[in-house]
């Protein structure tokens, strides 16, 4: 049997339909989740799509992290599911404090949207392990509250403790401090990055390129080799 992979929906979701047919084309089975469900149907891993749900009222994701599927899903990765958020599903990540600093305005006030390089800078998670540090991927960024912001102590953890996920090459869209485009817990179960990564999973859409597929290939490893 192939693992399962939920996709949640909430109000205002965008790429829940993209976020899934990635998980098919890396060969899991997709499960989709309501965000009113509690019951996460035995999936072996989250992910939290882009979107902008409930509008991004009072604040991008602030809204979503009392859904009551957040529940599960903050117990279950606490647990050690592996968990993954997507742009607004990174927001959410950060609401639920299962990530660390939070996402503000871009510092140019724009929406952006375009294909964005990034570095990878641990393949030490579950969501990484198929790409190599230092191997650098473009994959689409589209996003208004997509800078991401912590203290300086928290910023130097994550540095010291290799959590830096992914950065920004070439240029910083959206100001996030030391161009951090993608952070993990101190586990590496829970990853959570701007750009989206199910919009490069085939050669024919997205950059054309297929850089994104790793995350899914990568869970679909850890997961099989897990049982």
């Amino acid at each position: 049997m192939t693992a399962r992979i939920g996709v949640v929906t909430f109000p205002g979701t965008l790429d829940d339909r993209d976020t899934q047919r990635a998980v098919r084309v890396a060969g899991a089975e997709a499960v989709p989740l309501w965000h009113r469900d509690k019951d996460l149907k035995q999936v072996d891993a989250v992910v939290l799509p882009g979107g902008f749900s409930y509008g991004d009222y009072l604040r991008a994701g602030a809204i979503s992290r009392f859904s009551p599927v957040m529940e599960s899903v903050i117990d279950q990765a606490k647990a050690g599911m592996p968990v993954l958020g997507i742009c607004n599903g990174f927001q959410v990540l950060t609401e639920t404090h299962l990530l660390p600093g939070a996402m503000l305005r871009n510092n140019h006030l724009h929406f952006i949207c375009r294909d964005q390089k990034l570095r990878v800078e641990t393949n030490s998670t579950a969501w990484t392990a198929d790409y190599e540090p230092g191997q650098e991927i473009s994959i689409p960024l589209k996003n208004i509250d997509g800078r991401y912001v912590a203290d300086e102590r928290t910023l130097d953890m994550l540095e010291a403790e290799g959590r830096v996920a992914f950065r920004y090459l070439d240029m910083n869209p959206n100001g996030s401090l030391r161009d951090i485009a993608g952070i993990t817990n101190a586990a590496g179960n829970v990853v959570g990055l701007m750009p989206h990564p199910e919009h490069a999973v085939e050669p024919l859409i997205g950059t054309g390129r297929t850089d994104g597929l790793g995350f899914f290939t990568s869970i679909l490893k850890n997961l099989v080799g897990a049982r």
